[in-house]
C-alpha cells in the first residue's frame, strides 16, 4: 500500500508519488469513480457487521500526533497514466491500452482533442451508475478477458470486468510503497493482515518485502484471481496465507486466537450486504472493526491504514476515529486524500480518502 516521512503536523499538503494496484471485479461491484448515493449492494466481497455489537469506549491517553492535510499523489509511469479527463469521463492508459471509463468526479472539460480519445482501445458502456453492470466495447479489435501489467518489476493482470473497472486502483500505490519502506526497515520478521485484500497486490508487495502475509477476502473469484497473480508474479514461494472469508468474523478469530499483526490495512465498503443479508454500513460499523484492528496488533505494531473509497466525506471523520481509537499508543494520525495527476492538463482527480497510524 507510499512512503511517509517523520514530520510534525504541518498545515501544508504533502504530496508524494506511486503507481497502481489490483482489485476484484464484481467480487465487491466496486466502481473506480467516486462519488455516488446512495451506494448499492455489492455483491460477493462485503463485510459484515458483528452478531453481537462490539463494545466500545473511548481510551485513555493521549491522543497520537496528526499530519494533515497529506495528499498522496499517484503520477503517470510507464506502465499508468491518466491521459485526460473531463465531462464525466477519464481516458487512462493500462499498459498497452487507452481505456475510457466513466468518471463522476472530472466535472470539468476535456483538455486532450477528440481524436485521442477516438484510439481508445476499449470503452465501457451501457449502465453507467456506479454498482451497474455494463459492458466493454472494443473499437479497434476484439480484446480477452485479462492483459498483462506491472507494478515496480510485480507482474499482474488487468481485467475487463461487468462494474466497469479494471481490477487496477493505481492510486494505492502510495500505501503499498509506504508498507514496503515499514518492513524493510524493520529488521525483523514482520506479520501483514490484508483485509479486504481483493486480487493481492497490496499483499504480493509485502510478501516481495519480506512479510508474512495474510490476505482475507470474502469472494472465492478474488481469491483465485490473487492466486493467479501471486504465479504470474513469480513470487509462489513466498508466504501468503490466501483465506476467503468474512473480513470482520476473520478478525473477529484472530482475536479470539490471539494472533496478532504489526500492519493491518483495511479498506471496507460504504455499503454491503452479506450473504445472509447482514447489512454493512460505513459509518455504522467502521468503529468497531477499527477498534477490533488495534486489538489485533502485536506489542511493537508498524502501521494501521484504513481507506474509504468512493464515499461523500471528509477524512475528518476517520481521522478523529483513527486518533481517538489509537489514543495511548503514540506515534501519528496521518489522513487525507489518493490523488491520480492528470497528464493531459496537470490536474488532480480524488479517487479515497484515507487516515492511517503510524508508529
Amino acid at each position: 500500500m507510499k512512503s511517509f516521512r517523520d514530520k510534525r503536523r504541518d498545515n501544508r499538503p504533502t504530496v508524494k508519488s506511486g503507481t497502481g494496484e489490483v482489485r476484484p471485479h464484481e467480487t465487491r461491484g466496486r466502481p473506480d469513480a467516486r462519488p455516488r448515493e446512495p451506494r448499492a449492494a455489492k455483491p460477493d466481497t462485503q463485510s459484515t457487521p458483528n452478531s453481537a455489537p462490539r463494545i466500545l469506549a473511548r481510551r485513555d491517553g493521549a491522543l497520537p500526533a496528526e499530519q494533515l492535510p497529506l495528499i498522496l499523489e499517484v503520477a503517470p509511469n510507464a506502465d499508468y497514466a491518466l491521459l485526460d479527463s473531463g465531462a464525466g469521463q477519464k481516458l487512462e492508459q493500462y499498459g498497452p491500452y487507452r481505456i475510457v471509463r466513466p468518471e463522476g468526479q472530472a466535472i470539468w472539460q476535456k483538455a486532450l482533442p477528440a481524436r485521442e480519445w477516438e484510439r481508445a482501445d476499449a470503452i465501457f458502456t451501457g449502465d453507467t451508475d456506479e454498482e451497474g453492470i455494463g459492458r466493454w466495447r472494443f473499437p479497434k479489435m476484439p480484446l480477452g478477458e485479462t492483459w498483462p501489467m506491472k507494478h515496480d518489476g510485480i507482474d499482474y493482470l488487468g481485467r475487463f470486468t461487468s462494474f466497469r473497472h479494471v481490477g487496477v486502483f493505481p492510486e494505492q500505490a502510495s500505501h503499498w510503497d509506504h508498507m514496503a519502506g515499514l518492513i524493510a526497515a524493520a529488521r525483523r520478521p514482520v506479520k501483514v493482515l490484508n483485509l479486504f485484500g481483493y486480487t493481492g497486490l497490496a499483499s504480493l508487495v509485502a510478501a516481495r518485502a519480506g512479510a508474512e502475509v495474510t490476505h482475507v477476502d470474502a469472494s472465492k473469484k478474488a481469491i483465485g484471481w490473487a492466486r493467479e497473480n501471486q504465479e504470474m508474479a513469480g513470487l509462489g514461494g513466498k508466504p501468503i496465507r490466501w483465506i476467503v472469508d468474512d473480513a470482520v468474523k476473520f478478525a473477529e478469530r484472530e482475536e479470539r486466537r490471539g494472533s496478532r499483526y504489526d500492519i493491518i490495512l483495511f479498506d471496507p465498503p460504504a455499503y454491503g450486504r452479506g450473504p445472509k443479508g447482514e447489512v454493512w454500513q460505513l459509518f455504522e460499523d467502521l468503529p468497531a472493526l477499527t477498534d477490533l484492528c488495534r486489538a489485533i496488533l502485536t506489542p511493537r505494531p508498524l502501521a494501521v491504514v484504513l481507506t474509504a473509497y468512493s464515499i461523500r466525506a471528509s477524512f475528518f471523520a476517520i481521522h478523529a476515529l483513527m486518533r481517538d481509537t489509537f489514543a495511548g499508543m503514540g506515534g501519528r494520525v496521518e489522513s487525507g486524500e489518493l490523488i491520480i495527476r492528470e497528464k493531459s492538463a496537470g490536474r488532480a482527480l480524488s479517487t479515497s480518502l484515507f487516515s492511517r497510524w503510524v508508529a
